[in-house]
């Protein structure tokens, strides 16, 4: 690759931990009462959303099913939150990350959960996340600021938690241009890849395969795509290898 990176940002839902199953399960429980149900091109649509947005952009799909965008939420987070405890990490994510840390790459996470789901998801995974050292960007932290991905400004913003100094607005200086440009996207969803080419940063798309069919029409691409990160190759962005094995 031709850009050397010195930071990187991870998504999270799908991409570090499996809780991409656990909202389809969800969803499509409760659609499942009105004979609907939520497909992938559909769901490709949400990811990387905050949740009110992701629901009321759901249900516009469904407008004549019997349930409001509140009662879903309510519904949708109990139903959730009897699962979070299941989730576990994605295929090598644990190498990755402790192979960042060793090498002293800055990292951050930057997902569009709220600090509560955060923190429900995390629960099993404590000693996992505690490699990120408190650098979790959540939709909490971005609320007022932005609606969510596509839009680059959660990306700037975990950027700007490592210190880096990219700006906050997808316009930015050349210096914050070369700044940009030395951070690494890690993404599943399309909207997120839009956001972090927005943000000037290079991206990993790391898609569930089904996603691979939905049609896109964003002339935004994933510098590198992979079916999983285990599949990554830390060398080719000038990332110090993985040890022999």
């Amino acid at each position: 690759m031709e850009r050397k990176i010195d930071y990187v940002i991870f998504d999270m839902d799908g991409l570090l931990i499996d809780t991409e199953r656990v909202y389809t399960e969800v969803t499509n429980d409760i659609l499942g009462r009105y004979g609907k149900t939520m497909t992938w091109d559909i769901k490709a649509q949400l990811m990387g959303k905050p949740q009110f947005e992701s629901a009321t952009h759901l249900l516009s799909f469904f407008p004549g099913i019997d349930i409001t965008v509140d009662q879903f939420l309510i519904e949708s987070q109990e139903k959730k939150d009897a699962m979070w405890p299941s989730v576990q990490l994605l295929p090598g994510v644990q190498k990755l990350v402790q192979h960042l840390v060793k090498h002293n790459v800055p990292i951050v996470v930057a997902t569009a959960s709220s600090r509560r789901n955060f923190d429900r998801k995390a629960e099993n995974l404590k000693e996992f996340f505690d490699y990120f050292q408190g650098n979790i960007v959540c939709a909490d932290d971005v609320t007022g600021k932005t609606t969510g991905k596509p839009e680059p400004y959660i990306f700037l913003h975990a950027a700007g938690v490592l210190g880096k100094a990219v700006g906050s607005t997808e316009q930015c200086t050349d210096l914050e241009g070369v700044e940009r440009s030395r951070g690494l996207v890690f993404e599943d969803a399309v909207y997120g890849v839009e956001a972090g080419k927005r943000a000037g940063m290079s991206v990993v798309w790391v898609p569930d395969e089904r996603l691979l069919d939905v049609a896109s029409a964003s002339p935004y691409i994933a510098d590198e795509t992979l079916t999983s990160i285990g599949h990554f190759k830390p060398e080719k962005w000038g990332l110090p290898p993985y040890d022999a094995e």
